[in-house]
């Protein structure tokens, strides 16, 4: 397996078991490294999936205050354009490292950016430990355990797919088989420019 890849499903492994490690939304991770590092962008885009699924598990209680929900779904939208900014970080990373890399003349384009592709392992590192969850109740029945361990198996084998897949993709980038081209996301709904019902009211 690449190497990267390697570092990517351990970091996103250990960094949502360190957030099950206090299960709060608002706890403030340790990060163990270097800050700028992009160990460290790996390590707080987990983070912010595991508070976001967290935040999505919340929101979906059909007793939640209505008030409370408002504020939870703006949240849930600040933490989606974080997680945007990360993903383009890494992506960032990426067109650095290979920059000096020459694509051959057949050379083709992926469906998605490594980042985004990475951004997939990251969820599956909490599909897997949830779904690892759901197998392991006491008080769920033989049904729901046996359902639930074969959906984990599912998710272990994607996750080696996927895992497989972006490995290839970056060796291949990195032999100029393939090239990187990045497209920003443009969010028209969180621009007060695009966003008819933001603009209307200026």
């Amino acid at each position: 397996m690449n190497s990267f890849v390697e570092k990517c499903n351990s970091i996103f492994s250990a960094t949502t078991l360190h957030y099950h490690e206090f299960d709060n939304i608002d706890a403030s991770p340790i990060c163990p490294y270097d800050k700028g590092s992009i160990e460290e962008v790996l390590f707080r885009k987990n983070w912010i999936d595991a508070v976001q699924w967290h935040m999505e598990d919340i929101i979906r209680d059909p007793n939640i205050n209505p008030v409370e929900a408002l504020t939870l779904k703006r949240r849930i939208d600040k933490s989606n354009q974080d997680r945007t900014d990360l993903v383009e970080d890494i992506d960032s990373y990426f067109r650095d490292l290979y920059k000096d890399i020459t694509p051959a003349a057949d050379a083709t384009i992926n469906t998605e950016s490594p980042a985004w592709a990475i951004d997939r392992l990251s969820i599956l590192a909490l599909k897997i430990y949830h779904m690892r969850q759901e197998t392991e109740r006491t008080d769920a029945s033989e049904e729901h355990i046996r359902k639930c361990g074969a959906k984990l198996a599912v998710l272990l084998e994607q996750q080696v797919d996927l895992s497989t897949a972006i490995g290839q993709l970056l060796d291949d980038i990195a032999a100029g088989k393939k090239y990187m081209k990045v497209y920003r996301q443009m969010k028209m709904y969180n621009d007060a420019d695009t966003n008819p019902v933001l603009y209307a009211k200026k």
